[in-house]
Parts: structure tokens; C-alpha cells; sequence
């Protein structure tokens, strides 16, 4: 059990990635256990690690297979949020909340992507106000309105 946690379950702290290409086209995942559900890059920490940008780096090939070495940047800004109740059985009983911490992948330009089916079934790459309007979390939305506007791909 390092990290406080037993490795059976997810430690509720985790990292969203937000990838968009220099022309700005933003990349949406859906996930496979609830389809409706849009989302960008995200993932628990291990309870072993340390390294949010490791941790986002990890997450990004593990859900994409894209490796990135430069573009990244740490907003150095996390959100507190109630996990869904449909995955809270993931947590340790009575764990109610997570703690995200912001990323952003800046590419030249689309990539190839390779899905993990079991956690994804489909992706897009979207212009930015196509892709505010589909994500499902309001920290994602957060993530992509102030990247979208600091970027002029939205309106201030």
C-alpha cells in the first residue's frame, strides 16, 4: 500500500489533458462505459506516483498512443469536483470527491490516434466552440473556455 492507498482502488486525485493542435482543432475521446460522455484526456494518479507531468504523459499514451516530449504546460491550477456516482465504487468507500490538476498538449498538427477500446470507442478532432459544446464535465468546459479564449479561438 504505498501513497496511503490500497492499489485496488483509484487514488481520487488525477490530471486532465487538454490537446489541441496550433490551427486549433481540440481532441475529444468518448468513452466506452458511457457513451454520451465526451471528454479530453484524463487519468487517476497511481498511488505510487508523484509527477503530475508524468502522470499526463502516461495517461495520454495509454488513451491515444500519441508520446509527446514538448507542447506541454502545467496551468498549475486544480479543481475539486464530485466524482459521478456511476464510478465511485472505483474509490475507496466514502470517497466523494476528486482533485484534477490542469495540462495542455499543444501539437503542430492532427495525429494519428490509437484507442484503448476498453476505455474509448470513438474520437474527433473538433474546432474549439464544437468541442466546448460536447464535453460533459464542467472542468473540462472550464479547461477549453480559458485555453479557447487566451488562444483567440473563442470570444473573449
Amino acid at each position: 500500500m504505498a501513497g496511503g492507498g490500497p492499489s485496488s482502488f483509484k487514488r481520487p486525485e488525477s490530471v486532465l489533458v487538454v490537446i489541441f493542435t496550433t490551427p486549433g482543432e481540440v481532441l475529444l475521446l468518448r468513452r466506452a462505459d458511457h457513451v454520451e460522455f465526451w471528454q479530453s484526456v484524463t487519468g487517476s494518479l497511481e498511488w505510487c506516483e508523484e509527477d503530475r507531468l508524468a502522470t499526463a504523459c502516461r495517461e495520454l499514451f495509454e488513451e491515444t498512443g500519441i508520446v509527446a516530449e514538448t507542447g506541454w504546460r502545467d496551468w498549475e491550477v486544480s479543481h475539486r469536483y464530485e466524482i459521478f456516482p456511476q464510478w465511485r465504487h472505483r474509490y475507496r468507500p466514502g470517497t466523494l470527491h476528486n482533485t484534477e490538476h490542469v495540462f495542455s498538449l499543444e501539437l503542430p498538427g492532427r495525429v494519428p490516434v490509437a484507442l484503448r477500446p476498453a476505455e474509448h470507442v470513438a474520437y474527433e478532432w473538433l474546432a474549439w466552440p464544437a468541442a466546448v459544446a460536447r464535453v460533459t464535465s464542467a472542468s473540462n468546459r472550464w479547461a477549453l473556455e480559458a485555453l479557447g479564449r487566451e488562444r483567440g479561438f473563442l470570444p473573449s
